[in-house]
């Protein structure tokens, strides 16, 4: 079956300030983003930009761009259909970041009004979606409501004029990264005698190597799926898959590098990997920025998603910093920085364990290499002093366990059953449990006799209860779980089978 407007409700496809559904047939899903659906979505944003925007002009400026999914080819063609039909000036990105095309606002040359990322991350191969972006930034979640109702409504623009143009819009973003490490460095070519090797994940992420790397003089021989393929043959395009991260692991041991870096399908994330074969994500990335940045700004506060860890917390204050833990979710985080800094205070980073980062002094862009570069010129300072840059985090205190499980909710409103299932938790935390404060979304509660604490929240996307557990010894997640599975086997429509496979 495929999808046409009137057969479902579109606002199922929200997803956070995404827009994700299935694009492609053939893996037992039934078809969402349909040529229709699709039309209707563009014809809503582009209405979405002159009357919530106020953009008034005869063509205004769009660009659009995709990852490597295998749907996203055919979408963009109908999506860029769609938009010589409402009178736009198309600025066509082919293959390409996600940051490169907010960029796209930002550069004199184009000065697009809007654009468009056709991608759903690291999702299923089945699976795509959209990024709106606009000259403030990527949409919020009240502005996707809105282009999804102006969808229902089959609002649309209709011009007179159109016109489309090409261009390596990938360039204009490269070159700047490169900018950045020249002037950072102070030299033409500062990565020579340096061996960096990339893990492109079969998604857009290839560029950094020819278009970034190389021209700052490093070694890149032995990097790895370079090519773009939406089928992701390898692995999953996840700098948090463990199973991703062990291909880089063998790539560096392998080449003797100095470093390397792992980036997700649409490159507004990554990881690294160090010259030890030591991989360096989640909680490690999130101190090794840290670290940097409070370096030169003590006293700044670090805004994280809600699942870091204690070890995490201290490490920051240590260091001279605040840490402000807040909710799961890259928009989140990155408004809650906003927030901060409107208030008074110096928040000059917003991450979360999954890789996204967005630092304050690149407009708190979303930006995976980006977040690369900025970490290869710490290297390099480093090494010019003799020393690895797993150094800057050698006192984090790493915990014995963390375990993360997924809590299906089986039933039809299953925000709500989730939101109602939560609350009970929290009663029931209160009696048994000590509450951790402050909490910005669902529970989290430390648990002395297992030494950790755990927290269960509502998926930002799926239908699912996530629960993190974190814990100083072995044994204690398996403690917390059992008290958890117990509570849970009072709600029919929670499939808790990964929970109770813990608290065996």
């Amino acid at each position: 079956m495929c999808y046409s407007i009137n057969s479902m409700d579109i606002k199922l496809l929200k997803s956070g300030s995404d827009i994700r559904g299935v694009a492609t047939s053939g893996y037992g899903e039934d078809v969402q983003l349909t040529d229709e659906v699709v039309e209707q979505l563009v014809n809503a944003f582009v209405v979405f930009i002159e009357e919530r925007m106020l953009i008034k002009k005869e063509m205004p400026k769009i660009a659009i761009g995709h990852d490597s999914r295998l749907s996203s080819e055919h979408i963009k063609e109908v999506a860029k259909q769609t938009l010589k039909r409402a009178g736009c000036e198309i600025y066509d990105c082919s293959l390409i970041s996600t940051p490169a095309i907010y960029k796209m606002s930002k550069y004199r040359d184009t000065d697009v009004d809007g654009a468009i990322m056709i991608t759903a991350s690291h999702h299923p191969v089945n699976k795509n979606g959209f990024k709106f972006f606009t000259k403030n930034g990527g949409c919020e979640k009240t502005d996707i409501d809105i282009i999804l109702q102006y969808a229902e409504q089959f609002k649309k623009r209709v011009g007179n004029k159109n016109a489309v143009f090409k261009k390596d819009f990938c360039k204009l973003y490269s070159d700047e990264l490169v900018s950045l490490v020249r002037l950072a460095l102070g030299e033409n070519k500062p990565l020579e005698g340096l061996k960096i090797v990339v893990d492109a994940s079969n998604g857009a992420g290839g560029f950094f190597v020819d278009k970034v790397l190389i021209p700052l003089g490093a070694n890149t021989i032995g990097s790895i799926f370079l090519e773009p393929d939406g089928r992701f043959p390898n692995h999953q395009p996840n700098p948090e898959d463990k199973n991703a991260l062990s291909f880089l692991v063998n790539v560096v041991k392998d080449n003797n590098a100095d470093l390397g870096i792992i980036f997700d399908t649409d490159v507004d994330r990554c990881a690294l990997i160090d010259s030890d074969g030591n991989e360096i994500n989640r909680n490690k990335l999130i101190a090794l920025v840290s670290a940097i940045l409070l370096k030169r700004t003590p006293g700044a506060t670090i805004v994280t998603d809600s699942v870091t860890s204690t070890g995490l917390s201290r490490f920051i204050r240590l260091a001279g910093g605040v840490h402000h833990r807040y909710k799961r979710g890259y928009k989140n985080v990155i408004n809650e920085a906003k927030a901060l800094i409107a208030k008074g205070e110096r928040a000059v980073v917003a991450m979360e364990t999954s890789g996204h980062c967005a630092f304050y002094d690149n407009d708190f862009i979303d930006d995976g290499a980006y977040l690369a570069i900025r970490l290869i010129i710490e290297m390099v300072r480093l090494k010019r002093e003799d020393k690895k840059i797993c150094d800057m985090i050698s006192t984090l205190e790493i915990p014995a366990e963390e375990r993360e499980v997924r809590l299906r909710i089986m039933c039809e409103d299953f925000h709500k059953t989730g939101e109602t299932i939560l609350e009970k938790l929290k009663e029931f935390s209160t009696r048994v449990f000590e509450l951790d404060t402050p909490i910005y979304e669902g529970v989290r509660a430390k648990v002395d006799y297992a030494k950790g604490w755990f927290l269960a929240r509502l998926s930002v996307h799926d239908p699912i209860i996530v629960i993190n557990f974190e814990s100083e010894i072995v044994g204690g997640a398996k403690l917390m779980a059992k008290v958890l599975d117990s509570f849970f086997s009072g709600y029919k429509d929670i499939d808790r089978r990964e929970l109770t496979a813990v608290s065996i």
